[in-house]
Order: structure tokens, then sequence, then C-alpha cells
């Protein structure tokens, strides 16, 4: 009986180790997914390999960096950035199209492996986030509706409420000039709200308002300040994706030096706006 005892008591210790070790597997830092959570630097690399594609997030309604034209295809600087790193790292690109404020998070679940949306660098942001190497060299501008007497500069702001996509650079700038925040998702929503009086003021990319302004002459808005200082916009990378990072960043120089960021550059800004 002792015996018999004994064994019982052995055989429940080991089916109790079996239990415990069955479910190692499931809290393993190491069997992450491709969310860049855990990974190693060069997952997303090589999984961009393995697919032969390279997934791209992008807003689709920003012209002219991410926008569909007269017949409805996905265009515009960013977008031929893009396309030209992909085919550098010779994989195909796909765009997944989102909103601005949606496009953070669909990087940080994997949906996206990279984002092309001409997205400006800050210390935040870098906190949370890779960058590239810088592809864009812009001003922010305060914008309103023709014969505002009220706003001249971006000080006038104080109380006066901006339209402005929630988590970018120049909802920030509105905000520290003490305006309100009208939340859109877009640029197009913001001259829409500005357009119909439901705003006071929009702050954004120079380059972004005066394309605007070149396709839409009658436009009833109009540029009443600049700011001083030249913000950098990059590619953006989940954090640890630093392989596929210095890739990328190849691209860019291999695109500068032979003249190929020259000639998009020029395409749809009739200049280079890296210098």
């Amino acid at each position: 009986m002792k015996k018999f005892s004994l064994l019982l008591v052995l055989l429940f210790a080991a089916i109790i180790l079996a239990a415990c070790g069955g479910g190692s597997t499931e809290e393993d830092p190491t069997t992450d997914d491709a969310t860049g959570s855990g990974g190693t630097e060069e997952d997303v690399l090589a999984k961009v390999k393995e697919e032969g594609k390279l997934v791209v997030g992008t807003e689709g309604t920003y012209p002219p960096f991410t926008f569909h034209d007269d017949s409805g295809k996905l265009t515009g600087f960013d977008v031929e950035i893009a396309q030209e790193v992909g085919k550098r790292l010779g994989v195909e690109v796909e765009f997944l199209e989102t909103q601005w404020d949606a496009m953070f998070a669909g990087l940080d679940s994997g949906r996206f492996d990279m984002v092309a949306n001409q997205v400006g660098i800050n210390p935040e942001r870098e906190e949370s986030y890779e960058f590239s190497d810088p592809y864009i060299s812009s001003t922010a501008v305060l914008v309103v509706a023709k014969g505002n007497e009220e706003i001249k500069s971006f000080e006038d702001l104080e109380g006066k409420l901006s339209a402005q996509s929630l988590t970018s650079n120049y909802a920030e700038t509105a905000r520290s000039f003490g305006a309100e925040i009208e939340g859109v998702e877009g640029f197009n929503q913001a001259i829409e709200l500005l357009n119909s009086g439901r705003v006071d003021a929009t702050v954004n990319d120079n380059l972004t308002v005066l394309d605007f302004l070149k396709q839409r002459p009658d436009a009833n808005i109009e540029i009443v300040d600049e700011a001083s200082d030249v913000a950098k916009s990059a590619l953006l990378f989940r954090k640890g994706s630093g392989a596929i990072v210095e890739e990328a960043n190849t691209a860019l120089a291999e695109m500068i030096e032979d003249g190929t960021y020259d000639k998009i550059s020029e395409k749809w800004f009739g200049e280079n706006v890296l210098e």
C-alpha cells in the first residue's frame, strides 16, 4: 500500500509539472507576432522579403502627397516615394488607406509595415516610433477665409477655433498659440469647415496649401502667416524595425544621388522639397 501511495504521489507531481510546462510557450517573449513589439530588428524586413510586398499606410485624401486622381488611381508624392523604396527593396508595394488619426494605431497593430504620409518628426513620436532619414522639408502656414480681419498672425489664434487632425504637428502648433481645436479627418475637411464659417482658421503644410491654391485659384482662403522654423518629415516605422529602416534610408540616399528624387519632387512641386 505504501508503494502504491508513493506511485500516486509521483504520478500527480508529474501531471502538475507537465501542465505548468505546457503553458510556458504562451509567455515566451521570443514568439511575438510581426507587430514589432518583441521581435528582433530583422523581423519586419524578413517578413517583407518573405511575402514579397511592403504594406504601406497612407491617407489617400491629402494632395499632392497622397490622393486619388480623376481616374480614381492612388497617386501623389508620398505614393511615388514609397513605390520607389519598394522597388529598391525588390518587393511590391501594397497601400492601405486610413484616416490620419487611425494611422498610428494601424502601424502599432502590424496592419502596415511602414507609413508614407508626410509624417512630421517630433520628439514625442520619436519615443514611440522609428523614422527614416527626412525626405521633405516644409513650414507651417496659417490659413483663414479671405477678408478675415481678426486673424493676421499665429498670435491671433488665442481663443479662436482651428480645424486640425488631432494628432498632427499642426494641431500642436495651433494649441501652442492658444487655439481651440475642431477635429477633422484631413486637410479637405478643414478647408470645408473654413469655407462654411464653422471654424476660424487651420494650420497646415505650406506645400499642401500652395498646391490647393494652384488647383483652386478661386478658393476663398488665404495664407496670412508662415512659421519661421522648418519641419522635417520622414517614413514612419514601428519600434524594433531597425533593419528595414536602414534599407529605406539606403533607398532614399540612392534616389537622391541618382536624381530620381529630384524627378519626383519636380513633378509634384516644381522644385526640390528637401533642400
